[in-house]
């Protein structure tokens, strides 16, 4: 009985410090998939001359769009563009709607929803 009473307290105390690390490597992944993807139009800006539009997306690092001319991709090495660790597809906007930075390219988060800056990943 004292077993089980310790292990219900180590549980108590050790689940939530453990899904609290959980949450922080599903963020820190989505960091890493974004700065990946950024060095990828960086290259095909080098290419093209321009970032994507909004319209061709991330998929234009996957194949190339009819408008790019000087396109010489694919800029990512998987056939499909990757998901963020919630499996929802990385938020793409060209030009920027932030101050500062020339595209938009971010992650919402576990709820996937704009809005909530303390879930929001985005590019720098």
């Amino acid at each position: 009985m004292v077993v089980v009473a310790i292990l219900g307290l180590l549980a108590a105390l050790i689940g939530p410090e453990a899904l609290k690390l959980l949450g922080n490597t599903k963020r820190h992944a989505a960091e890493l998939d974004i700065k990946s993807l950024a060095q990828s139009l960086e290259l095909y800006k080098l290419d093209v001359g321009s970032f994507p539009p909004t319209d061709d997306g991330l998929q234009a690092l996957v194949a190339q769009p009819s408008d790019a001319g000087g396109w010489a991709g694919p800029y990512v090495k998987s056939k499909k563009m990757p998901t963020d660790p919630w499996k929802r597809p990385y938020v793409y906007r060209y030009p920027s709607t932030r101050q500062g930075v020339e595209y938009d390219l971010c992650s919402y988060g576990e709820h996937g929803q704009p809005g909530n800056s303390s879930e929001t990943i985005c590019n720098e």
